[in-house]
């Protein structure tokens, strides 16, 4: 700490030296410079390829079954296959139609519009009946 005497109304006033502050600040700087990227976590995730659209896709067997599709939409009426099901009934009724079937997995569609507390209470709901809920990546045509 220096002092400063003299001045107009010749007192003493204390000055701080900042230079050992802006010495450790720089190293502080310079360490977590190196350090932070050290620090970055590194995801690595296997994606299939996206099939391309001029490859014919082989047409699926004659005997299999078509996919099990829970959608909801804006008013939040529940649909099974397209066909509209009670929200008490549609554990049973999707339980009872995986019973039936080899694959075990329920596909879940919901429309733009609807709010995205309506669509995890309709998850929550298919997930409470230890159902395995799979969500449609890309829009149903309809």
């Amino acid at each position: 700490m220096a002092f400063d005497v003299g001045g107009s109304k010749g007192g003493i006033r204390p000055t701080m030296n900042v230079t050992p502050l802006v010495d450790v600040v720089l190293v502080l700087l310079i360490i977590f410079m190196v350090v932070t990227p050290l620090m970055t976590k590194h995801l690595w995730m296997n994606v299939p390829a996206k099939p391309d659209k001029t490859e014919a896709t082989p047409p699926p067997p004659p005997d299999a079954k078509p996919p099990v599709v829970l959608t909801v939409d804006k008013a939040g009426t529940l649909r099974i296959n397209r066909e509209e099901v009670p929200r008490d009934q549609v554990v049973v009724r999707l339980q009872r139609m995986l019973n039936a079937r080899a694959d075990k997995i329920v596909f879940f569609d919901a429309g733009d519009a609807v709010p995205y507390g309506s669509a995890m209470e309709v998850l929550d709901l298919a997930r409470g009946g230890n159902i395995t809920v799979a969500v449609l990546p890309e829009r149903l045509a309809d």
